[in-house]
């Protein structure tokens, strides 16, 4: 064994000690089987630190920690992030900005655990810092994808994915007439100008999510700072009617609350109301900063004060939505949605907000939203075996996005490991039909975009559960075909943890659509590629 290559490891974790705990028997089964691949290969895995017994578990947990691990690592030896879990990137990128060695972000094939998005967290927030590094992904660490990569890493301290299905929007040809669409559009919204409203920022240790003002000021978008506490002093000041007249709202649309009576494990009216509470005082704020999307940080601060803001925002990016009023009965964003940015991710924020405008603009319904890219299986879609992911999130997503809208929609409890103070998601399976997705993301100090359309298909009610079963079950789901770019494509590229969608009419009206949006960004100098099957349109 002294003979065999070091090879260092790190895993960034949560903050929170029940996410890291429940987390720790799936790092434990990924770092034997890494091991296993690498002892065989003539390589020693060295983990940086060790197991906390009064943890009970060994991730690194915090900054600081980081920074005192990183302190103790040969810095010119190869280094490999594991991650099985949701992983906060502050913890380690102290150290990783000055590592010298050839750095790998590894992740498990995993729906359970939430290595993936962690990693692509990770991904997108090295991209930001402008530190080199590869990254791969496995089931099992065994399958034949893994081990060339792993060795082309090894040989060379590199790994090149293949990128074919990226195109860059500036070499295709589009019409004279959506040039100029695109260009006036862009004209009005940059002079117009338009306020983000950030309730705190950098929530769960996102720095890819983090937009620099200098880079959002020139999208004519400015923040207006707000503080989580205003948002809790707001909710203190509505009404218990108020918020009785919010549910009653949704009960009579017909959607479905799964009330228990444990507020430790199950979601109660009360953790509802509470929700309802944070909807109005929500828009209350929006409304006097004269606000045009917001978003809520919630994971730090609020979830030890407060229900989960998912059930509020779900309902702040819908069109039909319970009114909301101010002092004088005057109605609030009357017939509007307000995009909310889910964990106060200001790149999502942006695409959230320049959608749905240029949505409404097109006569399309304007809802939009993100959803953490979660997962995906190969399954059989109308008789073709398909790459399916699974697109989920805690419950940012709208009801116009379900079958059956508000009656297609529920509210479950949270998980207890990350909402210690219950509320409820607001869950739906999302509708068949054919979407635009897109992610901006900050690469050498510049803004970005990946941008392709795709198709929601139809699972059975049998393979849906099983979805949820391995995911999230309390979540919003979608399940996504990206045509045009297979899982190895998607995750050796994309740079974030999340993906914007947004539907269409049919699948001409998302080509055009997305190429409209494409030549926008561009006319914002928003550096735009195209990705997948995009067929140009001259219309």
């Amino acid at each position: 064994m002294d003979n065999k290559k070091k090879i260092l490891l790190v895993t960034s974790g949560d903050l929170r000690l029940d996410a890291n705990q429940v987390g720790w028997e799936f790092q434990t089964i990924m770092e034997q089987q890494l091991e296993a691949s690498l002892s065989e290969l003539g390589y020693q895995l060295k983990r940086g630190h060790a197991f906390d017994p009064d943890k009970q578990h060994g991730f690194i947990d915090s900054q600081k920690m980081g920074m005192e691990v990183f302190k103790n690592l040969d810095t010119d030896l190869p280094i490999i992030v594991a991650e099985s879990v949701w992983q906060y990137s502050h913890h380690v990128l102290p150290g990783l900005m000055t590592h010298k060695g050839p750095i790998l972000t590894l992740a498990n094939w995993e729906g359970l655990s939430s290595g993936l998005v962690g990693m692509l967290n990770l991904n997108g927030s090295l991209t930001k810092a402008e530190v080199e590094y590869s990254t791969l992904w496995s089931h099992d660490f065994k399958d034949d994808y893994f081990k060339t990569k792993l060795h082309e890493w090894l040989k060379t301290g590199t790994i090149i994915h293949d990128d074919s299905h990226v195109t860059s929007f500036k070499s295709l040809k589009i019409s004279s007439d959506i040039k100029d669409k695109s260009e006036r559009f862009a004209s009005e919204f940059l002079q117009g100008k338009t306020i983000m409203g950030v309730f705190d920022e950098g929530c769960m240790g996102m720095f890819n999510a983090i937009v620099p003002d200098r880079l959002l000021n020139r999208l004519g978008i400015f923040k207006e700072r707000l503080s989580q506490s205003a948002l809790y002093a707001e909710m203190l000041k509505v009404g218990d009617s108020e918020a009785t007249d919010v549910l009653d709202w949704l009960l009579n649309k017909g959607m479905r609350f799964n009330w228990g009576t444990n507020p430790d494990t199950e979601l109660t009216k009360d953790q509802t109301l509470e929700q309802c509470k944070m909807y109005i005082a929500a828009i209350r704020i929006a409304d006097q900063y004269g606000c045009d999307t917001i978003g809520i940080q919630y994971q730090q601060g609020l979830k030890d004060l407060v229900a989960a803001s998912d059930l509020a925002e779900g309902l702040l990016n819908n069109v039909d939505r319970p009114p909301v009023f101010d002092s004088a009965n005057k109605e609030l964003y009357a017939k509007k949605a307000i995009p909310h940015f889910n964990e106060v991710d200001e790149c999502a924020g942006i695409d959230a907000l320049i959608t749905t405008r240029l949505w409404k603009e097109l006569g399309l319904s304007p809802e939009t939203t993100l959803h953490d890219i979660r997962w995906g299986e190969e399954c059989l879609v109308n008789g073709k075996t398909e790459f399916v992911w699974v697109f989920l999130i805690s419950g940012a997503a709208p009801p116009a996005h379900f079958i059956g809208g508000y009656a297609g929609a529920s509210s479950e409890r949270q998980p207890p490991m990350y909402f210690k103070k219950g509320g409820g998601s607001l869950k739906g399976v999302s509708k068949p039909g054919f979407i635009v997705w897109s992610r901006i993301f900050i690469q050498e100090d510049g803004l970005h975009c990946d941008l392709g359309i795709g198709e929601v298909v139809s699972l059975s009610e049998e393979e849906t559960n099983r979805r949820w079963e391995n995911t999230t079950p309390a979540w919003p789901i979608m399940h996504a075909v990206l045509p045009g770019i297979s899982k190895n494509q998607m995750m050796g590229r994309h740079k974030a943890n999340h993906i914007q969608v947004v539907y269409a009419d049919s699948k001409e009206s998302a080509i055009n659509a997305a190429n409209l949006k494409a030549s926008v960004f561009n006319s914002l100098g928003i550096n735009t590629s195209i990705c997948g099957d995009f067929p140009e349109t001259t219309k």
